[in-house]
Formats: structure tokens, sequence, C-alpha cells
């Protein structure tokens, strides 16, 4: 009996423990302060939004392409000899003036068949005069012959070429025209002998040297012109229209130009020089499937303008040739049109406005030209409007939105 009462005793022990930890712990749990109670901010997105602006003025037209020479010659000879003396300038990278003496071939050569031609011809000139006085003497004989035929009465026979001495007049005429054509063509042969710049220029390349003997068209070196440089833009048949009378260019013609704009970057800093366009190619690509539009730019080897950057001023660089370059040419000036960021641009050529309520208007644009941050377009849209460019993916007419200036006000 007394071990039940034990065992009693220690379960009644063990329960009396288990409800007083219990009520301890609710008592401790109603002493602990409440959380605040917030009410949940609505499920509203938050976009980001810029500013429409009016666009003013022509819209540029952007490409690109490598500067290439607006022309290039193989320089080759026309006489053969031996080289007797090179110009300090001809070589490669050597700037040459048109009509300057580039290299010279050996001339005594020359100057003996020249001698020789004019000899010659002296000696023709005094056969022309012994043809000439033959020809009058024997005429005058023939005239003296027959006068004295008709005061006798008797018939008088015709008298041939050879009895006037025609024929031989006519061959010392010939040789001496001839030996003419000699002395010219002997004169030209040595005036060869001075190899000239057709044009001013750079030298590309060259592969001549003191004493070397060359024949006639061997090539001797590369010279491309210095007045201008051309660079050759890929457009697009949308960027094509957009630049006014194209297809009425002529090349070469200075009274009707569209301007451009030729930027490169050299180091850290970007240089321009202003160009036009001057004409356009009259076939498209057969990969591409894009125009090639020519922009010409005169005196490309002073220095650039400086852009932007840590460059120098007084030591900026030329236009070089082979040099990859950004082109911006001025295009069509329309009536009204818009600038917005390209991020506002949305599939299907729509823009998001956000209205003063803050709900999204969804509006179609068309397109004239794609830049690198913006894009301009046409539509019903009003300076200073806000369009989204960013915060959500997709809208629909009449979405309610937040933004940050709703939020400031």
């Amino acid at each position: 009996m007394s071990r039940l009462m034990s065992k009693l005793i220690g379960y009644l022990a063990a329960v009396a423990i288990i409800v007083g930890a219990g009520a301890l712990a609710v008592y401790l749990v109603s002493l602990a302060p409440q959380p605040e109670r917030s009410e949940q901010p609505p499920q509203i997105p938050f976009v980001q939004s810029a500013r429409v602006i009016a666009g003013v003025g022509a819209i540029p037209v952007h490409g690109a392409g490598t500067v290439r020479p607006s022309a290039e010659i193989e320089i080759t000879t026309q006489v053969s000899g031996r080289v007797d003396w090179m110009s300090p300038s001809f070589h490669s990278g050597g700037r040459v003036k048109a009509g300057e003496t580039i290299f010279r071939i050996e001339q005594a050569d020359y100057l003996y068949r020249l001698r020789e031609a004019v000899a010659d011809l002296e000696d023709r000139k005094v056969a022309l005069l012994e043809a000439e006085e033959q020809a009058t003497v024997a005429r005058t004989e023939y005239e003296q012959y027959s006068g004295r035929q008709l005061e006798s009465g008797s018939s008088v026979n015709l008298a041939g070429p050879l009895v006037l001495k025609e024929p031989q007049l006519k061959a010392a005429q010939a040789a001496l025209k001839r030996e003419e054509a000699r002395v010219a063509q002997a004169k030209l042969a040595l005036s060869r002998t001075r190899v000239k710049a057709p044009f001013d220029g750079y030298v590309r390349e060259e592969s001549v040297d003191i004493g070397q003997f060359l024949t006639v068209g061997q090539p001797v070196g590369r010279l491309f012109a210095a007045d201008a440089v051309e660079v050759v833009v890929p457009l697009s048949d949308a960027n094509t229209a957009m630049i006014p009378g194209l297809w009425a260019l002529q090349a070469g013609d200075s009274n009707r130009r569209v301007s451009a704009r030729v930027r490169a970057r050299f180091g850290d800093a970007s240089y321009v020089w202003d160009g036009y366009v001057d004409r356009a190619e009259a076939s498209l690509d057969k990969q591409t499937r894009t125009t090639d539009v020519i922009v010409r730019v005169p005196d490309p080897f002073s220095a650039g303008t400086l852009l932007d950057g840590p460059g120098n001023r007084d030591h900026a660089p030329p236009l070089l040739i082979g040099k990859f370059v950004e082109v911006e040419i001025r295009g069509l000036v329309p009536e009204s049109y818009f600038r917005v960021p390209r991020s506002a641009l949305q599939p299907g050529n729509e823009v998001w406005v956000t209205r003063d309520d803050q709900r999204i208007s969804i509006v179609p644009v068309h397109i004239l030209q794609r830049g690198d941050d913006e894009v301009f377009v046409t539509g019903a849209l009003e300076e200073g409007q806000a369009v989204v460019i960013g915060g959500i993916q997709f809208a629909t007419e009449g979405m309610k939105v937040r933004t940050l200036d709703a939020m400031e006000q």
C-alpha cells in the first residue's frame, strides 16, 4: 500500500510541475508587446519614365565605314633603264607634290637617240628643199615646152606626175614628217626618264632603289591622293530614304551637297572632320542588301577637331586611311516629329504614355529613324509627356501605375 501511495505522489508532482510550467509560459506570452499592425501597400507597379522631346531641325542618319583613298594609282615606268636618282620623299609614308619628280632613269641613251633623230630631221629638211627645187624646175621646163608647142601649132601632151617630180616631192615631205615624229618620240622618251607624281599624295609603298634596272611597265610603288578621302557607308533602305536628294547627287557636283560629319577615335579621345555625301552606288550588296553611300572628306590629313576626351587640340591626328569611323549624315527635316528614349519604344512600334491620373495610354508611333540612345518618331504625342522606359514588361490601356514624379508630389 505504501508503495502505491509513493507512485501516486510522484505522478501528482510531475503533473503539478507540467501545469505550473504551462501556466508560466502563458503568463510570459501575455506580457509580450503586441506587434504593430500596418496596412499592405496597394499592388500598383512602379515604373521609370522619361519625357517626350519635340524634334527640331534635321534628323541625323548614322552609319559607319572604313576610310579609303579617293584616288590611288600604281607607279610604273614607261621606259627602261637604270635608276640614277630618287627623291627623299619617295618612301613609304612620304608626301609628294603634283608634278614633282619622284625618281629618274639614266638619260644618256635617250639623249643620244634624240640627237640622232634631230640630225636625221635636218637631213630630211635638206632633202625636202632639193625635192621642192627639182619640182619647181620641172614645172618651169614643162611650161616653157608647152608654150613653144603652142606657138608652132603643135599639140601639147599633158605632163605626167613623174615629169613634174610630184611623187618625189611627196616622198620627201613624208620622210620629213616621219623624222619629225621620231624627234617627238625621242623627246617624249627622254621626258619619261623623269617619273613624276600626277597629284598631291602620299606614298603607300615603294620598291625601287638607286642603281636598279627597270623595265617598261614594271610596278615600283603605290600613291594615293591627299586632297580627299572617301568613307563607304552601307545603309538600309529606310536610312537612304532619309537622305535628301540622294539619287540626284552626281559625283563631284559642288552645287548639290548633303553635309556629313566623320568621327574617329584615337585612344581615349574622339575627333571629327566635316564632309559631304558625294554619291550612292547604283546596286545593292548581295549579302547585306544594303546600299553603299559614299561620303567624301576634303583635306583629311589636316588635324581633326577634338570632340571629347583628353586629347590634345594642338596635336590632333589626321584621318588615316583604313581607319574605322562613325558617320553622321544630315537627313530630312520633317515638319514635326518627336524624340523619345530608345528604351521607351515597345514591340509593335508603340510607346506607353503615363497620364496625369497615373494611368497608361498606349500610343502607336511611326519610326523615322533609330539612333543609339533615342528614336525619332511621329504620332499622337505631346512635348513633355512622360513615357515608360522601365519597370514593367507589359501594359494595358488604362492600367494604373506609380511614377517617381507622382510620389514626390
